[in-house]
């Protein structure tokens, strides 16, 4: 019995081309710091450290911490006091990333149909990015942050995608069983290892990230209205 439904966000709920969204992303973020003696191309390969010591991340730290300890390597101590440069950046430049994302109404409706269908709603986003950015790429999508019981920002979260142990600690947050529990997302090796676990999984097509070229017919997959009826037919 599937009693609450995972949804991933980049690629998912949110449509977009990942290359061009961090592109996007890192040259807005990159000029919001320069002002403060951040040359660019070492500040981007810094975030890109940092973001891959978070996916590592396989202590009982945060991710937020585990990407600022990388920071203060890289630039000293003293650099943590710009943190407050980037929070700036997330909650007011970052929004301009949206033009780069696209936008599809149905990601709603699916949704509001797991909702509406009695199950518990999270939303599984890897958790590599602040609260502020996550609850502005809610938005993308016509969703709110209140729309999911749980969304994973790199504040609450101490694992990423790919790491089972990412879906395990959603597991205890939410007090489910593995079996009880659905995910979708759009990346073979990120979100479909999620079955391992003995979690369900729905592979959605419309913006496919399969970087192996793995055989997907071995997942239930589709696009958003082979997804929104697969959701109406669970449990029965």
């Amino acid at each position: 019995m599937i009693k609450a439904i995972l949804f991933d966000l980049d690629g998912t709920l949110l449509p977009m081309d990942q290359d061009k969204f961090a592109n996007t992303y890192f040259s807005g973020l990159a000029k919001k710091a320069l002002p403060y003696g951040y040359e660019s191309d070492k500040l981007i390969k810094t975030i890109w450290e940092g973001t891959y010591a978070m996916v590592k991340n396989n202590s009982e730290n945060s991710n937020e911490t585990v990407f600022w300890n990388l920071f203060a390597d890289k630039y000293g101590v003293n650099a943590l006091k710009d943190k407050v440069i980037f929070d700036e950046f997330y909650e007011n430049e970052f929004k301009s990333v949206k033009r780069v994302c696209g936008y599809n109404e149905k990601a709603k409706e699916c949704v509001d149909t797991a909702k509406k269908s009695g199950f518990r709603v999270v939303l599984a986003t890897n958790p590599i990015f602040p609260e502020t950015a996550t609850e502005e790429r809610i938005s993308w999508t016509g969703l709110n942050s209140c729309d999911f019981e749980l969304y994973t920002t790199y504040e609450n979260s101490c694992r990423c995608k790919p790491n089972p142990e990412y879906y395990k600690e959603i597991l205890d947050k939410i007090n489910l069983q593995a079996s009880e529990c659905l995910m979708v997302g759009n990346d073979v090796d990120e979100d479909m290892i999620a079955e391992t676990l003995g979690i369900k999984v729905f592979l959605l097509t419309d913006c496919l990230i399969n970087k192996h070229n793995k055989d997907i017919s071995v997942y239930d997959n589709g696009n958003f209205d082979d997804l929104i009826k697969f959701i109406s037919e669970l449990n029965k």
